[in-house]
């Protein structure tokens, strides 16, 4: 039986749609929220919801809020601009990267996983198998003790490195996917650290076609790209309109080379809109529109005169390809 799991219950991979592979939608992070960091935390349901309803009046149908557990989570209000807006949202539960373990933890969290005073803490404090049964419960019961399922279950590592409370969430993660096989996503650091999470991850008995590598764009390496690729791994384009990082030219031709070496089915684009200034109803960004009405045009037209076929390259990235990373196959 094969299914994705939505905010809206599980759902047939073949009626998802035009989606966005990583994105956040609302959330209030500690980490940032004790930095005085305002332009990081995405704390208003109706302008985040106009957003999305700007990505929907495009054609986006699907969105993967890759939101976990230490990243401030608002589970309510995600749901509720699902209900409202009528658009697909997927859930994730699991862990972020270490760095942002270091402060305070939500209260409402502290309800399910007690009175610790950091996720740096709590991840110390417990075992890999117990941090693995909370992730667990959060795809089979609910995110943060509500009845709406995780997803996706998700670990990150830092920058050139992996620290040992990383691992520990890691080997969590993968025996939370062996129990309930919902995909695995990683935050990856400027796109660093992939062969390494990949070789912990087949310790941990891992299928790497069940895995999406986040951030690959932040790391424009064509020859490294192919060395995950080989895997059979999924590679997540998701820095789309950061151009900040590198022009889009650099991440077209990135792709294009996964596409030119035969790895086509392997590939997500999404654009990791976690601040305000990214966000068109928050504080005048691009938006989440930019990539539907603007990228993608611009994509298929440099595709096709590169001797590609754009339009099934943008079919491939944001609706076959999705359809199949986030499907759970038991």
């Amino acid at each position: 039986m094969s299914f994705i799991r939505t905010f809206a219950g599980d759902i047939n991979p073949e009626n998802l749609g035009f989606t966005y592979s990583h994105e956040h939608i609302v959330c209030r992070p500690s980490y940032w929220v004790e930095k005085g960091a305002d332009d990081l935390l995405l704390d208003d349901k109706n302008k985040s919801k106009l957003d999305v309803l700007d990505f929907q009046k495009h054609g986006g149908q699907a969105i993967v809020d890759a939101t976990a557990i230490d990243y401030g989570r608002d589970v309510q209000a995600v749901k509720e601009i699902s209900e409202e807006t009528g658009i697909t949202i997927i859930g994730t539960a699991g862990f972020n990267k270490s760095f942002l373990w270091d402060a305070p933890i939500h209260e409402n969290i502290k309800k399910l996983i007690g009175d610790y005073g950091t996720y740096y803490q709590w991840i110390e404090d417990k075992s890999v198998n117990e941090l693995a049964d909370f992730v667990i419960r959060e795809i089979e019961d609910g995110l943060e003790g509500t009845k709406w399922k995780g997803g996706q279950v998700k670990f990150g590592t830092g920058y050139n490195r992996i620290t040992p409370l990383e691992e520990k969430t890691l080997r969590a993660v993968a025996r939370a996917h062996h129990e309930t096989k919902a995909p695995i996503h990683t935050h990856t650091e400027a796109g660093t650290m992939v062969l390494e999470q990949i070789e912990l991850l087949r310790k941990e008995g891992i299928d790497l076609e069940h895995v999406s590598f986040g951030h690959m764009d932040r790391n424009p390496d064509p020859y490294y790209h192919e060395q995950v690729a080989k895997t059979g791994a999924f590679l997540s384009f998701d820095g789309i309109s950061k151009i900040k990082y590198a022009p889009e030219s650099t991440r077209i031709h990135c792709i294009l080379e996964l596409v030119r070496k035969g790895y086509t089915d392997q590939i997500l684009v999404s654009g990791d809109t976690a601040r305000k200034s990214y966000y068109k109803h928050y504080d005048y960004g691009l938006g989440l529109e930019n990539i539907i009405a603007k990228w993608v045009p611009r994509f298929i037209a440099e595709a096709n005169q590169l001797g590609f076929d754009g339009e099934a390259l943008v079919h491939k990235f944001f609706v076959e390809n999705p359809a199949r990373c986030f499907t759970f196959k038991k």
